[in-house]
């Protein structure tokens, strides 16, 4: 179980907080790490690296990353959590901590108690694909083939509560449709499945799924954004293809840190984060993964977990999806 913290104000105020040991001391004086909680490779990770790198650069130390994958991301943002409040320790969130209180009964954090937000960092749009065994090319053949078969369509995701599921459903809710949940460890797996014709259909992040997309392995449908996205100009969104509105989903991502860490370096590393988010070469990397940087206050954040969390639990509500 986790140690009850007080904290002051929404989301972890720093309010008397304790200082770092010894005034003069040199922020940061030794590596910092920072906690991604999926695996290598996936959506998160890769942003994370990116982000890490120039935040290293701003802050005159050095970042390292650390993944800590399972449950769902509870196991990463636990450790997180329990963390010393010193500024080194990052956590690198994702909307995983909006979900957890859906899913989970007892997720082992409160994300407003545990945590101090810095600043939103980047969201990735979901791409709806199919496989080739799905006959349909566009959106209008893929609604037509999932309304005539209900009992045979199938979906993957990357676990049970997880954002990929959870879009999904909304899909279907939306759509007035339905297809059986296939759920897995993951989306590496479920993808292996996908391509390989065992399950139909998934939302998937863009830096994860283009290349099979590009490569004709995979159908694109649409993407859940407003916008087209640069690496998939072809693709329709949500909008254009389904008539949706209530579709603009993305993978976001944001950095926080362990509650009652002190305010000196909250700012330092604040500014410093918001001026990676604004270097060229990051700027240029985090695009070309077909992220959206976001950045904003640390209030922006605290508000768009607030807002995540109450869009999603009413999916779960009304997809049936108990805590568990």
């Amino acid at each position: 179980m986790l140690t009850r913290r007080t904290v002051l104000g929404a989301f972890g105020a720093a309010v008397g907080a304790p200082r770092l040991a010894g005034a003069q001391e040199r922020y940061p004086a030794r590596p910092i790490r920072m906690l991604v909680a999926f695996p290598a490779g996936g959506s998160a990770d890769i942003n994370a690296r990116i982000v890490a790198q120039q935040l290293a650069i701003e802050l005159g130390g050095s970042v390292v990353i650390e993944n800590r994958g399972g449950a769902g991301g509870n196991l990463g943002a636990i450790a997180a959590a329990q963390a010393a409040p010193d500024g080194y320790t990052f956590f690198y969130a994702t909307s995983a901590i909006a979900l957890a209180r859906s899913v989970y009964r007892n997720p082992g954090f409160v994300p407003e108690r545990d945590f101090v937000p810095v600043s939103l960092t980047a969201t990735i749009p979901l791409v709806l694909v199919a496989s080739k065994s799905v006959p349909a090319n566009n959106a209008q053949e893929f609604l037509a083939w999932l309304k005539a078969n209900p009992q045979a369509a199938n979906y993957a995701s990357s676990g049970k509560g997880a954002l990929l599921h959870l879009a999904a459903e909304l899909f279907l809710t939306e759509t007035g449709t339905k297809a059986t949940h296939v759920p897995y460890r993951g989306s590496a797996p479920a993808v292996n499945d996908l391509l390989g014709n065992s399950v139909h259909f998934m939302f998937l992040p863009v830096n994860e799924i283009a290349s099979h997309i590009q490569s004709g392995s995979l159908k694109a449908i649409a993407v859940t954004h407003s916008d087209r996205v640069p690496q998939l100009p072809d693709v329709p969104t949500v909008r254009e293809g389904f008539g949706l509105t209530s579709m603009d989903i993305g993978a976001w991502q944001g950095l926080a840190l362990p509650a009652h860490t002190p305010a000196p370096v909250i700012e330092r590393i604040s500014t410093a984060l918001a001026k990676t988010l604004r270097a060229p070469d990051t700027v240029k990397r985090l695009t070309e993964t077909g992220s959206i940087i976001l950045g904003g206050s640390a209030e922006d954040y605290r508000k768009y977990i607030a807002a995540e969390a109450e869009r999603w639990a009413k999916v779960c509500r009304d997809a049936g999806i108990s805590p568990e």
